[in-house]
């Protein structure tokens, strides 16, 4: 198979949608030889922050040598974003030997599954990083964790980020049983870095790190940071401070995210070793597209943020209350229809001088025309529908002057089309 065919060929697979479990990744697994044994492996869950410190950590152990691989999800543009080492992405040569080899193996192991498609991308991602040797190896779960397709590893150190409301058909309608499904990639005897600022979902991750004997590092008790007038400060695990470290993600949702990749990275010294000199580039050179991702294109300043949950989308309100106040906002914004955040989204509305109201090319995507329908009369008189996501974008860049702020928000896959349409064939 070439590119195109190994893309078509991994999108067959979505028929097979969501299907949490691990029984077909071990199945599948043991018939390829188990490649995800050989990675030394960094496991990371949570509702919002996960690829902010995925980013930051492939960085820093980037900055100081190590082959650092990252499996992330979901992708903006290309399916592969998901798949990097340090900065530099799969070849859609070596994608498609990749998926051609897999599709072959997979066919001829006795009585094995049909894998979904992010079974089959989870597949490839321990085969290539395996392949490539990386020194280290970055993994983000899917959705949850204790079923997640990512969940067969034996890490070195686990990290739970913050813990909201998101996917409940899946992992349930309260925090409590949110975070028990994000608490399943604990391993006994395996550290844990975690956010833990909820109570309720901290008081579960805490009894599962005591049920398997996991050591928990927990943000604001083992570990804290700050931002200070010049940089972030950080106190580490073992007392060690660092002064005035450059922090490039905008938000203050990403002083947690830094002190939780800087954390973990204390944890795996002993193997991975990254010095001060090194910590310092690498926080320097943390790059994330579209989460709060500024932009100049066609003559205006633009921001893109891929907030799709109640969480994500106070940390955009709250990043823009800090760093716009006083500008015109104009939005465009559309989310998945799988998703309720009203309380959230009225908060961002209000931020917002104008808005306009489109959908992302999926099958998940929100009508517009109902989402409008369903606000309040006040919120309903400053938005407009419009589509395709490429007429959203020129209506939206017509109404934006000089000094405004175009924001673009409400699901990756929005951001994603609307980041292609003001870079076409950029690499993300």
């Amino acid at each position: 198979m070439d590119y195109s065919e190994s893309c078509a060929y991994l999108d067959s697979l979505q028929m097979f949608r969501i299907k949490l479990g691990l029984e077909t990744m071990r199945l599948l697994l043991a018939g390829l030889g188990h490649p995800e044994r050989g990675l030394a492996c960094i496991h990371i869950a949570g509702t919002n922050g996960k690829g902010s410190v995925g980013s930051t950590l492939r960085s820093l152990f980037g900055a100081a040598g190590w082959r650092a691989g990252l499996y992330s999800s979901p992708h903006l543009v290309s399916v592969r974003e998901r798949f990097a080492i340090g900065e530099e992405l799969i070849s859609e040569a070596e994608f498609a030997a990749l998926m051609t080899a897999l599709r072959r193996e997979i066919a001829a192991i006795p009585a094995g599954p049909e894998p979904t498609w992010f079974e089959c991308a989870t597949l490839a991602a321990f085969r290539w990083l395996a392949e490539k040797q990386v020194d280290v190896a970055i993994l983000e779960t899917g959705l949850g964790g204790r079923l997640d397709a990512t969940n067969v590893v034996q890490p070195l150190v686990s990290i739970i980020t913050d813990i909201s409301r998101d996917h409940e058909a899946y992992l349930g309608a309260d925090l409590k049983s949110i975070a028990a499904e994000k608490a399943g990639i604990i391993k006994p005897g395996v550290p844990v870095v975690c956010s833990g600022r909820n109570g309720d979902s901290r008081a579960v991750i805490e009894a599962c790190c005591t049920r398997n004997a996991s050591p928990l590092y927990l943000f604001g008790r083992d570990f804290s940071a700050a931002m200070r007038p010049h940089g972030l400060y950080y106190r580490g695990i073992h007392g060690r401070e660092f002064r005035d470290l450059p922090l490039v993600l905008p938000g203050e949702h990403q002083v947690l995210n830094a002190a939780l990749a800087l954390a973990a990275l204390e944890l795996v010294a002993g193997r991975l070793p990254v010095d001060e000199a090194a910590i310092r580039r690498g926080m320097a050179a943390v790059h994330w597209p579209g989460r709060m991702e500024y932009l100049q294109a066609r003559g205006r300043r633009i921001v893109l943020d891929g907030a799709h949950n109640e969480a994500g989308v106070a940390a955009l309100c709250a990043a823009l209350e800090a760093l716009e106040a006083g500008r015109r906002i104009v939005l465009i914004w559309g989310n998945m229809a799988d998703k309720n955040m009203a309380a959230a989204r009225s908060r961002l509305f209000a931020l917002a001088g104008s808005i306009i109201l489109t959908r992302a090319e999926t099958l998940r995507s929100a009508r517009p025309g109902e989402l409008q329908q369903g606000l309040a009369p006040a919120e309903r008189a400053r938005t407009r529908v419009v589509e395709p996501v490429a007429a959203a974008l020129n209506a939206a860049l017509a109404d934006t002057g000089p000094e405004d702020l175009l924001c673009v928000a409400g699901s990756l896959y929005l951001v994603g089309q609307v980041r292609s349409l003001l870079k076409p064939g950029a690499a993300v």
